[in-house]
């Protein structure tokens, strides 16, 4: 059956889990699990070819990627987040870092700057900033309203099964979900990149509430891988990326 996208609003925040994280899931799944088997080049393919596939079939449920501001706006802001978090990323992560000068194949560069500009940031985003930040952001509403009528016993099964994340005003934020969510994305990364994770989440946090949008959380994502990879790669700084 197909789920036409205003039938979004009745599902339960368990009801979107899959849609939300399957293209991530699938993403690291295959980086991990056939990094040592098969060939770098063929492990992007791979990943080219499912992630964006989970994407298409999932777009009907995610929440809209645009806001009440201008698109033009949207990715002026997008752009210059993205470099200044290109700057924040080398200046953060560098000093855990050892000089690297083994440069991939031509064809996994191309690859990878593919995957890393144009896909990675929108199954992020929408993982990130659309579900992560918005469940937290109702969990945090929902555990200080725990009285009379409002009460919860178990705020995060509440959440969970009885909140959609697709209400979150624009912009909505807390500084709650603006630490879990930083939390969860840094996570996502090696040690060493945490202290440029953390503060690249809180970033693009920054950035969904001043432009109150998702777009504009993806092209800075995109802006920022792009660049770094265009940097690592002019620069033979490959341990930055």
């Amino acid at each position: 059956m197909v789920l036409k996208k205003a039938d979004t609003a009745a599902l339960s925040n368990r009801d979107l889990m899959i849609p939300y994280f399957a293209p991530y899931i699938a993403y690291v799944g295959i980086a991990s699990i056939f990094q040592n088997l098969i060939p770098i080049e063929i492990n992007y393919v791979l990943r080219l070819i499912a992630v964006p596939a989970l994407l298409v079939w999932a777009w009907r449920w995610y929440v809209p990627v645009t806001g009440p501001k201008s698109l033009a706006g949207s990715f002026v802001f997008g752009v210059g987040f993205g470099l200044l978090g290109l700057v924040l990323w080398c200046v953060l992560y560098a000093p855990f870092t050892e000089p690297d000068t083994m440069a991939w194949s031509n064809l996994g560069f191309y690859l990878r700057l593919i995957s890393a500009s144009l896909i990675v940031p929108v199954f992020e985003e929408m993982v990130m900033r659309g579900y992560i930040f918005r469940f937290a952001l109702q969990w945090d509403q929902i555990r200080r309203n725990r009285s009379g009528k409002k009460k919860i016993k178990d705020a995060f099964m509440g959440t969970l099964d009885d909140a959609n994340i697709s209400t979150v005003r624009p912009g909505e934020w807390s500084v709650l979900a603006v630490v879990i969510s930083s939390i969860v994305f840094a996570a996502g990364h090696t040690v060493p990149e945490w202290p440029a994770a953390i503060a690249y989440a809180i970033l693009i946090s920054i950035l969904w509430i001043i432009r109150k949008d998702l777009l504009s959380c993806i092209i800075a994502h995109a802006t920022t891988n792009l660049t770094l990879a265009l940097y690592v790669y002019f620069t033979g700084h490959w341990e930055l990326w």
